[in-house]
């Protein structure tokens, strides 16, 4: 009888300790851009920041999984996501538009597509584009609000600039805008924001907003169970205090709305 107590203690314990082992090993594996700050990208140290990084950091913390940072082709997101590789698209991810193509947390980021313009480019309205050579990145909110066809003004906007360059990522777009090769950029203002700052001013923000939005994080539709998961642990962020202490370590305090 002891023996077969013995054994019996035995298997529990290990029953005990593959779960352990299933819960602390699990990976959450993010997938960005690596050149979208001030959500996600590469420092001067190598390292891949970010806001949004720093939020899926603490809600791996808090369920004992292990983050993944991998970062994508923006243009590919769809089939990484599709294909497993990734978890989910964590990286400044507009909803609008996308609302039936992925399962969503609630919102967390209130944002908005302006036009960057150098201080002295003497443009300082819409009207003002007209034939400019305006940049934009590839597959970005701010080419949708361009091409939309359900807001006719923004396509008359479209059809006046001198030229209209899609660029792989934005700080590429920002070179050129510093060469003088563009007039403007079509961008979030978050990046926006973020990039006027790293290069100590010399451009602002056009007051006019192209288009309003809003960003969550995007799951593989039907993933709800991951999503209820991220979004519970969210929401102890906002009731705690973290999250606001995230989003202000940023610059995003404004921005943010997650649990307002």
């Amino acid at each position: 009888m002891k023996k077969k107590a013995g054994l019996i203690l035995a298997v529990c314990m290990a029953l005990m300790l593959a779960a352990c082992g299933e819960k602390e090993g699990k990976t959450f594996t993010v997938g960005f851009d690596a050149e979208f700050p001030p959500y996600g990208y590469m420092d001067d140290n190598g390292e891949y920041v970010g806001f949004d990084l720093d939020l899926a950091a603490e809600v791996c913390k808090r369920n004992g999984w292990e983050l993944v940072k991998r970062p994508i082709d923006w243009d590919s997101k769809d089939m990484e996501l599709s294909g497993g590789s990734i978890d989910c698209i964590w990286n400044g991810f507009t909803m609008n538009g996308r609302e039936d193509e992925y399962t969503w947390t609630s919102p967390y980021v209130d944002n908005s597509q302006v036009f960057v313009v150098a201080e002295d480019s003497g443009i300082s309205a819409f009207e003002d584009l007209a034939g400019k050579a305006v940049g934009v990145q590839r597959d970005s909110s701010a080419l949708n609000a361009l091409n939309d066809e359900e807001a006719p003004e923004n396509i008359a906007l479209r059809d006046s600039f001198g030229s209209l360059t899609e660029y792989a990522d934005y700080n590429t777009a920002f070179m050129d805008l510093e060469a003088g090769a563009l007039d403007a950029v079509a961008m979030d203002i978050g990046v926006a924001n973020y990039q006027i700052e790293s290069r100590g001013g010399g451009y602002v923000v056009l007051e006019q907003r192209l288009a309003a939005e809003q960003y969550g994080v995007g799951f593989l539709l039907g993933n709800e169970e991951l999503r209820d998961t991220v979004e519970a642990t969210l929401k102890e962020m906002a009731e705690d205090g973290t999250f606001a202490e995230i989003a202000e370590k940023w610059g995003l305090s404004d921005s943010v709305c997650f649990g307002k």
